[in-house]
């Protein structure tokens, strides 16, 4: 068996691009799926598998990880976010093409069954930028958390705390206080909320200032409460709360991961698995997370593909915890992408189908091309015309 060709597929989902990934073989009918998304950087991850594509063309698709390392050596260059999409794209559809060249479902191939059902968490809005990212008062706040809760989710994530400096002024820390508060009032103890920080806070004082005014309505965890790659930074943060404190989705490398593990400071670990270099590279991190006691919750607002293969890690992932998740993103989303997810009161059901299980509708694809995505980003400026973290 050799892989014969490789191409991507963008599809535009309003507030982001998916980028579908093909891997061909010489066998008749037997190809593979992935998915390399990576917001507002969509034709250069595309531009990018091209780029890669021939480093292993004629090769075993079965080799996975040899072939991971033909694309990370031979390209001399470290990859950065952008490379190691493309890596990612590619390498889940290799997962893809050796379960269904032996009939089985990808979890069977990452080490088997540990669970019975993956719990899921969805954001506000169920996927609408403007309602993650642009919900300024309680009242909307509560309105869109009955929307997700209706849905059928018991979890969700919100993002409240404002674009901030070094500093946390006290009027938004009380006012991110307040919006918390009500949520947890109108929602009530049994569901779980999880607080997306987003890497405003610049320093550990600010941090912890939105920290302390979230902890009496016991979030889940909070996320990416300091800009990544910040170990020491995070280790003192969790040292001075009990808030459980969750990184990872900006990481690329498995030394940047490890440094979280040394210094002992998350409790929540959250690899993207279209980002970090796919399934293999996902379970590697997983394994380094577990030996520090660490839970695994990856990163994934992405598309239908992604979707599929965070369910199939999740399936196969002892320390995994919950996993982020977008099905709502667009309303055609099960048109373009047809495969196993299934949820069931907070729950995915765990899927039986050869490889990851999808089916990939390339005229319904066609009928949503590429769309510049929406400069979320360039709002994030305080009111003196300093530019923060987004």
């Amino acid at each position: 068996m050799r892989i014969s060709g490789i191409r991507s597929t963008i599809v535009s989902a309003e507030m982001r691009n998916w980028i579908f990934v093909r891997v061909d073989t010489d066998q008749q009918g037997l190809f593979g799926w992935g998915e390399a998304t990576l917001e507002w950087k969509t034709r250069s991850v595309a531009a990018a598998i091209e780029d890669l594509a021939p480093l292993i063309l004629g090769r075993d698709p079965r080799d996975i990880e040899k072939l991971v390392r033909i694309m990370k050596k031979h390209s001399f260059w470290r990859l950065g976010a952008i490379g190691m999409s493309a890596i990612s794209g590619i390498e889940i559809a290799l997962w893809d093409i050796f379960g269904k060249s032996l009939g089985v479902p990808v979890w069977r191939l990452l080490g088997g069954q540990v669970r019975d059902k993956v719990r899921v968490y969805t954001h506000l809005g169920l996927g609408d930028m403007r309602a993650v990212y642009e919900t300024d008062s309680a009242q909307k706040l509560i309105e869109r958390a009955h929307e997700v809760l209706a849905r059928g989710y018991r979890a969700m994530k919100v993002v409240i705390v404002p674009f901030t400096h070094y500093s946390a002024p006290l009027a938004d820390v009380d006012r991110t206080a307040r919006m918390m508060s009500a949520l947890r009032e109108a929602v009530g103890p049994e569901i779980e909320i999880m607080v997306d920080f987003h890497g405003r806070p610049a320093s550990v004082g600010a941090a912890l200032a939105y920290i302390e005014a979230l902890a009496p309505s016991r979030p889940m965890f909070v996320e990416e409460v300091l800009p990544p790659g910040d170990a020491a930074g995070l280790r003192k943060v969790a040292s001075n709360t009990k808030v459980p404190i969750a990184t990872g989705e900006r990481l690329i490398e498995l030394s940047e991961f490890e440094d979280l593990f040394h210094q002992r400071a998350v409790d929540i670990v959250q690899p993207d698995i279209c980002h970090c270099g796919g399934l293999w590279e996902a379970k590697k991190i997983a394994a380094m997370a577990e030996a520090a006691g660490v839970g695994v919750a990856p990163h994934n607002p992405l598309g239908p593909i992604a979707g599929v293969a965070a369910l199939h890690f999740a399936v196969a992932t002892s320390n995994h915890v919950i996993q982020e998740e977008m099905v709502g993103a667009a309303p055609w989303y099960f048109d373009v992408v047809r495969g196993p997810i299934k949820m069931i009161d907070g729950f995915w059901q765990v899927p039986t189908e050869p490889g990851l299980g999808v089916e990939i509708d390339e005229t319904a694809c066609a009928r949503h091309p590429f769309q510049p995505e929406v400069l979320h980003t360039v709002n994030a400026v305080l009111e003196d015309g300093t530019i923060v973290d987004w």
